[in-house]
């Protein structure tokens, strides 16, 4: 029980049994913490943990100088408001704060208020607060700030202040009336200015290629190897019986079938003697848990003879390292020769595979999907949906929401490939990303480990597995979500799904100031950037051309006037030199030719060279400028979009798609008017296609 303090100015708002979660929706036979618990609040029976988020993440604990009593009441009131605000006692103060703070929000301000505390006795201020004045307050900023902290953390400990003394009416304990700092943000404080440039890093380039091909090896080639041991493991282990009665006759019986071989450790098998793996080798016979009577090592008659028998047989050849799996999948590795992608998977092994298997899942989901890591970590089973008749991972967006709202988030094969697989490894009964090996609803794993772990084991097998090496480099995964959204802004067509994808429906092609700065280019991406634009532009030019050449027809619409007389020209060209296919390819190279092929968003057409392109008759292009128009030059007010045989079947489709979502009236009202528009670009694409030009 609460001891009345004599440094307050009244009783408290709150009685020592009233419960510090009120009016919110609580687990079942929750059993929360009370307003009297002196030292821990603990939430983790009573309310919904995020799954990336640690049991301790979960608990605010009343520690080092909270332990104070009178630091620890005061911390007490002003948690037990924030976690109220809508309390009648804390109204009736004329407390007006906003949605019920998280467990989260309560340990950061309680490390706030613990070195509050500390500055104070430090600074030779008294040990209650209550003597304090707003200039103390203003001093503890301005200490901060001298220290070097960062501005966004000094930030921080401003709002902490800013808020107490918001709830300073509702505490019975004195506190510096007023805000330090009126009718200025905790922002202003600080001189932290707003910014469209996204402080969020990207991925480095040379560790996201060899990373992403990794974790594509092990999700679609190395999978099946593994999951089949694991299959084979346990079922070894389910038909192992629990008596070692006629263990001779059965080991006779097994060495006397050719097709058995003794099992070995992987690692001596490049030795000279080869080490018999006696665990496996008990379970092949049917036998667990029996190595001491089966085949121990201590002298015995039995067990030596039995041992005997056994390593005749590795002596005469009849051994391998693969007895779960059979033959594993043949790569080529980084000397030339070919073999094996590992080199033997046994039980011990197989633990840390299925652990690669679950890392190299999370690491092409994050990769690839431009979800969060607290996203990811949310996704249960059979997750892989459909929306909007295209594949997605239906799953609980977590930042900035208190409801936790489901979402979807539209994905390519490979990631659905990777969340079966990290499905089949995961013990957890819901969760797709849990601890391989421990049961239980609780299992919480952190998504920076999980990348450092494949990491880590990709490289210390790259000489079996012949994937590159991963160089060490600064990787998180948030850095991820960053990275991808420049990608995908980098190609044609592409700015639609990275709005959607970063959740800005109501706008399209990157239209704030905070999704063109996570799609801002990186200068460390240019040169690989320009090299796979430039690659993928010609090969996509030269098989027009060739089937041009040919006789078909390639594509329709003003911009393919253009290319299609560019082509001919061409063809002119080799004629008169008498040429051949390394010439064409020559001038394809040289002739620039400009056109986005079934683009639905702006050209990216070269002014000063418009080759294959065509503005508006009225668009005024400014002196020296190049590239395109943003707000003028688009496919479906000119002709310069080439629309090839190939897209139509696209844009059919994704006209019925918009179609469907414009007749749905439980869609938000904001997404059928984006259908809307984007069904009015289609519908004029395809007219273009048609020869009918808008």
């Amino acid at each position: 029980m609460t001891q009345p303090l004599p440094q307050q100015r009244r009783s408290s708002l709150f009685r020592d049994d009233e419960p510090v979660l009120q009016g919110r929706a609580l687990l079942p036979d929750a059993s929360g913490p009370v307003f009297g618990d002196l030292e821990v609040w603990d939430f983790t029976t009573s309310l919904k943990r995020p799954a990336n988020v640690h049991v301790s993440g979960w608990k605010v604990c009343f520690s080092s100088e909270l332990e104070d009593p009178y630091w620890n009441l005061l911390a007490r009131e002003f948690f037990m408001a924030l976690s109220n605000p809508h309390h009648p006692a804390v109204l009736r103060r004329g407390v007006v704060l906003g949605t019920p703070a998280d467990p989260q929000t309560l340990i950061q301000l309680a490390s706030r208020l613990r070195t509050l505390a500390r500055w104070g006795h430090k600074n030779g201020l008294a040990p209650q607060s209550g003597s304090w004045t707003a200039d103390d307050l203003r001093q503890r900023i301005r200490d901060l700030a001298a220290d070097g902290t960062a501005k966004a953390t000094v930030a921080g400990h401003v709002t902490a202040l800013k808020t107490l003394a918001m709830v300073e009416p509702a505490l019975s304990l004195p506190w510096p009336a007023g805000d330090p700092w009126p009718g200025q943000s905790a922002r202003a404080v600080v001189d932290l200015t707003a910014t469209a440039e996204i402080s969020t890093p990207v991925v480095p380039p040379e560790a996201w290629f060899p990373l992403i091909r990794a974790a594509w090896a092990y999700i679609h080639t190395f999978a099946p190897d593994i999951l089949r041991a694991d299959q084979r493991l346990r079922e070894l282990r389910t038909v192992a019986e629990p008596s070692v009665k006629g263990a001779d006759s059965r080991l006779r019986a097994w060495l006397a079938d050719p097709r058995n071989n003794v099992p070995v450790h992987a690692a001596s098998v490049e030795g000279q003697a080869p080490r018999v793996n006696w665990h496996l080798m008990t379970l092949l016979l049917g036998y667990e848990g029996h190595r001491d009577t089966m085949l121990t090592n201590k002298p015995s008659r039995t067990s030596t003879g039995r041992r005997a028998l056994i390593e005749n047989a590795v002596a005469t050849g009849r051994f391998t390292p693969h007895a779960l799996t059979g033959e594993l999948v043949q790569v080529t590795r980084q000397d030339g020769s070919t073999g094996p992608w590992h080199p033997g998977i046994g039980p011990r092994a197989l633990i840390e595979l299925k652990t690669a298997l679950r890392d190299a899942a999370f690491s092409l989901v994050v990769g690839l999907s431009m979800m969060r890591d607290s996203e990811i970590h949310e996704i249960l089973r059979e997750s892989v949906v459909e929306h909007y008749s295209t594949p997605a991972i239906a799953s609980t967006e977590i930042k900035g929401t208190a409801d936790r709202p489901g979402e979807h988030w539209w994905i390519a094969d490979p990631v659905a490939e990777a969340l079966a697989v990290a499905e089949a490894v995961s013990s957890h009964p819901d969760r797709v990303f849990a601890p391989v090996h421990i049961t239980g609803p609780d299992g919480t794993i952190d998504g920076v480990k999980m990348l450092e772990s494949f990491v880590a084991i990709v490289n210390a097998g790259c000489r079996w597995s012949g994937l590159d090496e991963i160089p060490p480099a600064y990787i998180r995964p948030h850095m991820f979500r960053r990275t991808m959204a420049m990608l995908t802004d980098q190609f044609p067509g592409s700015e639609i799904a990275t709005g959607i994808q970063l959740k800005h429906l109501a706008t399209r092609a990157l239209a704030n100031a905070s999704t063109r700065g996570y799609a801002a280019s990186d200068k460390n991406w240019a040169r690989y950037l320009q090299t796979a634009l430039d690659s993928a532009k010609f090969r996509k030019i030269k098989d027009l051309y060739q089937r041009h050449t040919a006789g078909e027809e390639i594509g329709f619409g003003g911009g393919a006037d253009r290319v299609k007389d560019a082509f001919d020209k061409i063809t002119a060209t080799v004629k008169a030199r008498n040429g051949d296919a390394r010439t064409a390819d020559s001038l394809l190279h040289s002739a620039r030719i400009h056109v986005r092929f079934g683009a639905l968003n702006h050209c990216t057409a070269d002014h000063a060279n418009p080759v294959g392109a065509v503005c508006l008759d009225n668009a005024v292009v400014p002196e020296g400028h190049v590239g395109p128009l943003h707000e003028r030059c688009r496919p479906d007010r000119c002709g310069n979009s080439m629309i090839t045989s190939d897209h139509l079947p696209f844009y059919n489709s994704h006209g019925r798609r918009q179609l469907e979502i414009i007749n749905n009236p439980r869609i938000p009202t904001v997404r059928r008017e984006l259908a809307e528009r984007e069904l009015d670009t289609t519908n004029r694409v395809l007219a273009m296609a048609k020869g009918a030009h808008p």
